[in-house]
């Protein structure tokens, strides 16, 4: 395993403090010393000198982080461990040295289309309002094989709004979830740039997942994957379709709380527009950890291989949640609404952003 100059600059200037330790939603869930950021830059960083193998029990490690970059926020000496993370998943890959349940997955996409293996669900390319729109409503691997009935309702809250768009029945991977496992390897960037080639014939992009829209918009630009269409998050667009007046909501009583997707909230600075959508519909109760500093809440790639520390995960935030007395939970990404939706505890409702803008139609 060989290490980039840039990662082994980050690797050889960590100091393996303490400061990050307390934000790590997986060293939070299993209390666990090497699930947190320091204790992995410390495994890495004797790889890196040479001082231990890459043996399966670090690579594992490796597979326990959800690259959320809480840690990454938190340091303030300026130190990424995602990077170096996903250089470490890359080079488990160019090794030969994946781990099985990293490739079923893989074995999965190459046989399916899809890390889940599932098979396509009709009922969502008869979402689209139209076969040829200029405008695109990407769904992802995430909702479309796991969530269909959210991205359905997200389909027709785009439709009351009077939106000419397309569903594809046959919809291309963005390549999220091969950037997740095994980072910038040839195999993601054809997977890119397969994708890139069928979003270039539409204007516009609506992408229902914060995760395909991170890939789209930072990904393919950072590896020179050209893409002609404007690439828009939902929570953006819907926001603008009420500034707009295109979408008439009416003002409840009701007081919703902010789940941040980390992928909007850090990766791309987006943290408004999700509040003027639920400031519209009613009002808003923060958790203390949110926007930037939010904390994850689920992530359904891992919860194939460690489903019970994503239930831990979930449960940890929905005790964030009952903290400020919330009385509905509302999710900006599938993963997170999937997770949070079966560890639920009594007393708290859940929902979607579309979920609460067509309660206030």
């Amino acid at each position: 395993m060989r290490f980039s100059e840039k990662s082994k600059e980050h690797l050889d200037a960590c100091r393996f403090c303490w400061m990050c330790r307390h934000i790590c939603p997986i060293g939070n869930a299993t209390g666990l010393e090497r699930n947190t950021a320091r204790a992995r830059a410390l495994g890495l960083s004797m790889v890196a000198r040479d001082a231990v193998p890459y043996s399966d029990d670090i690579i594992n490690n490796v597979y326990e982080c959800a690259t959320c970059g809480a840690c990454v926020k938190e340091c303030v000496t300026g130190w990424d461990p995602v990077m170096f993370v996903k250089e470490a998943r890359l080079g488990a890959a160019l090794d030969g040295k994946l781990p099985d349940y990293i490739l079923k997955l893989i074995n999965n996409f190459n046989e399916k289309g899809n890390i889940y293996g599932k098979d396509n669900d009709p009922a969502i390319a008869a979402a689209g309002a139209s076969a040829q729109s200029d405008t695109l409503f990407f769904i992802g691997e995430d909702a479309r094989y796991n969530t269909p009935q959210n991205a359905i309702e997200a389909a027709e809250l785009l439709k009351k709004a009077g939106v000419d768009f397309t569903v594809l029945d046959n919809e291309p991977n963005s390549g999220y979830s091969m950037d997740f496992m095994i980072g910038a390897a040839a195999e993601t960037k054809s997977v890119m740039e397969e994708c890139a080639k069928v979003l270039s014939k539409y204007k516009t992009v609506i992408c229902y997942d914060a995760a395909d829209a991170k890939v789209m918009k930072r990904e393919y630009k950072e590896w020179g994957i050209g893409l002609n269409a404007e690439v828009k998050t939902f929570t953006e667009f819907v926001s603008g379709l009420i500034k707009d007046g295109k979408l008439k909501v009416k003002k409840s009583d009701m007081c919703f709380t902010p789940q941040d997707s980390f992928l909007l909230a850090r990766d791309l600075e987006e943290t408004e527009p999700m509040r003027d959508i639920l400031n519209a519909c009613g009002c808003v109760t923060e958790m203390l950890l949110n926007r930037k500093d939010t904390m994850l809440a689920g992530n359904l790639i891992m919860a194939e291989y460690m489903g019970d520390v994503m239930d831990a995960v979930a449960r940890d935030r929905w005790v964030n949640a009952k903290n400020v007395n919330a009385k509905t939970v509302v999710t900006q990404t599938p993963a997170e609404y999937a997770i949070l939706k079966r560890t639920k505890p009594e007393g708290i409702e859940l929902m979607t952003v579309e979920e609460a803008v067509l309660k206030c139609l």
